[in-house]
């Protein structure tokens, strides 16, 4: 299928992007939305991107937290977004941590959980916005051919969501 077939996405990285930047966060009663997190969102669903979400989550791998526990954290943010009208398509998570579980693919700056996406929901790279907070945010979409890749400060600074 050509690239004029496929689906656009946004892809967002979780912390510091939907939430607040604090260490390893795990628990709910720790997650606090990024002001303005739904609106930009919002923005992006009703132009028919695909939203999905691409975390590192390295505090798996390094025995802070279980992936139980992320699920469990994952269900709650999930819920949130459906209750403030938002679908998110799905949430790809990578539990790895290079020192202590070796190289992969998945873990940002690598694109794979990018790529995962785009293979399993024929998105479209050119059309796809990905947002993030930090450099290897913006490398795992440029690596992965996203059309724009824009840092979520200069977003919520200006007020601009595109």
């Amino acid at each position: 299928m050509n690239d004029q077939q496929t689906q656009k996405a946004l892809f967002l990285d979780r912390d510091g992007t939907i939430n607040i930047e604090k260490n390893y966060v795990w628990k709910i009663e720790d997650f606090e939305f990024q002001p303005g997190i739904f609106n930009l969102i919002k923005e992006y669903q009703s132009a028919g991107f695909l939203i999905f979400v691409i975390t590192n989550q390295s505090g798996i791998a390094r025995g802070f937290y279980t992936e139980n526990d992320f699920k469990i954290l994952n269900d709650w943010m999930l819920d949130q977004f459906k209750i403030n009208g938002i679908e998110i398509t799905k949430v790809y998570y990578c539990p790895h941590h290079p020192e202590i579980t070796g190289k992969c693919t998945c873990r940002k700056p690598q694109p794979g959980m990018i790529n995962q996406a785009i293979d399993e929901f024929n998105v479209s790279r050119v059309k796809s916005v990905l947002i993030g907070d930090k450099k290897r945010d913006i490398l795992a979409g440029e690596n992965a051919g996203i059309g724009k890749n824009l840092y979520i400060q200069n977003i919520l600074d200006k007020g601009s969501f595109k």
